[in-house]
This record gives structure tokens, sequence and C-alpha cells, in this order.
């Protein structure tokens, strides 16, 4: 019986030991990758919170949320992208949900029209 389990033992360790792990896609953990999948959604800059690091928007549909157009307030992953926006500016922006708070995880002006 030991050597029966013993054999069994071996076995199991040499298998373990070649099997083939299939590759993981750690690039998917990322927000900047997880933006990037995402689709860009046009907004027009209602009002500027620099101190809370926050966006009043209103903006198209965003797909990937499932919510349709309307204005309201967003936060923003890098309060730097804020300095240089000001009210009325015309942008495109990709937002997803961050520990359950709704934020812009991407952002560039649109091309004028």
């Amino acid at each position: 019986m030991k050597r029966l389990f013993g054999a069994a033992c071996a076995l199991w360790l040499a298998t373990a030991a070649t099997a083939q792990v299939p590759a993981h896609d750690h690039a998917a953990h990322a927000p900047a990758a997880a933006s990037a999948a995402v689709a860009l959604t046009e907004g027009l800059v209602r009002k500027i919170d620099r101190d809370a690091a926050q966006l009043t928007l209103r903006h198209g549909p965003i797909t990937n949320l499932n919510m349709g157009a309307m204005t309201m307030v967003f936060k923003v992953a890098d309060r730097a992208w804020l300095t240089d926006l000001k009210e009325g500016d015309q942008i495109r922006f990709a937002a997803s949900r961050i520990n359950g708070v709704i934020t812009i995880t991407a952002i560039e002006r649109a091309a004028p029209q």
C-alpha cells in the first residue's frame, strides 16, 4: 500500500512539474489597457473642480457603462488632465467604474467642428 501511495505521489509530482500552464493576460488588469479598449464618448465641459479632480460634462451615451446621454459629474484619474481644460471645451473621453466610482480614464480634445 505504501508503495502504491508513493508511486501515485511521484506520478502526480512528475505530471504537475511538466504541465503546461495557460498564459494569463496581465494587461487586462491595468487601467490603461482597459481604457484602450473602451470607445471614446463626446462631451462638453460644463464645470471644472480642480481641487476635487472632477469634471461636470454634458455627454453622449457611454456604451461600456450602459449609460445614456446626460449631464453629470465625473472623477478624473489624473488631475493634471484638468490643467489646460476650460468650460465650453469639446472633448472625447473614456470612463470606467473604478472602486464603484465612475471615473474618466482617458481624455482628449475633440477636433474643432
